[in-house]
């Protein structure tokens, strides 16, 4: 199996490349599943503009940056999102990168690290809805990490129960994840 680990931040300066590889340190410390990072700013994706919605395009997407991010999200079975929470909500730059594929997100898993000055909860909120729209399974354990008290310029100062949490999670995305890859093997 094989995970991504996704960086939903786009921003100089961001702490959501530090945070994913916190929990790739973590997680790659299991043998049930690889987990890679996938860093959006690698793709330097377009607003979506396409006059064909990605979920009739049959990844057929009329720009090579989006064929290029849809190909290498197509190779997960499951996803770490960490987010941000910006405003209240979603970073625009991760919604849109979303937004822009639709087959290569259906039917996975997905858990969820966030961080903000509330820990990013409401971005973790509306994340769940959105997931569910292309029928993806959230796990319940999330990890929310403070903006002021755990994301210094320091690096990460997290507190003592964090890695117990993202212990959870991971074990949490794997088994569902297993579950869900199981269920999609041909019968000999």
């Amino acid at each position: 199996m094989k995970i991504g680990i996704i960086v939903g931040s786009v921003r100089e300066g961001r702490a959501a490349r530090t945070v994913a590889e916190w929990v790739q340190a973590t997680a790659d410390q299991r043998e049930e599943a690889t987990f890679e990072i996938v860093d959006l700013a690698d793709f330097d994706l377009p607003m979506l503009t396409s006059p064909i919605i990605p979920g009739m395009a049959n990844r057929q997407y009329d720009d090579e940056r989006v064929v290029r991010f849809g190909q290498a999200i197509d190779q997960y079975d499951g996803f770490v999102f960490v987010t941000p929470e910006y405003n209240h909500s979603i970073p625009g730059a991760f919604k849109n990168a979303f937004d822009s594929l639709a087959p290569e997100w259906t039917g996975k898993t997905v858990a969820f690290v966030s961080y903000g000055a509330d820990g990013g909860i409401r971005a973790v909120e509306h994340w769940r809805s959105v997931v569910a729209n292309f029928s993806m399974h959230a796990v319940r354990q999330q990890v929310a990490l403070s903006l002021f008290t755990e994301l210094g310029q320091d690096g990460l100062q997290l507190q003592e129960r964090r890695v117990g949490e993202l212990d959870v999670l991971v074990d949490q995305l794997v088994a569902a994840t297993r579950a869900l890859v199981l269920q999609d093997q041909p019968v000999a």
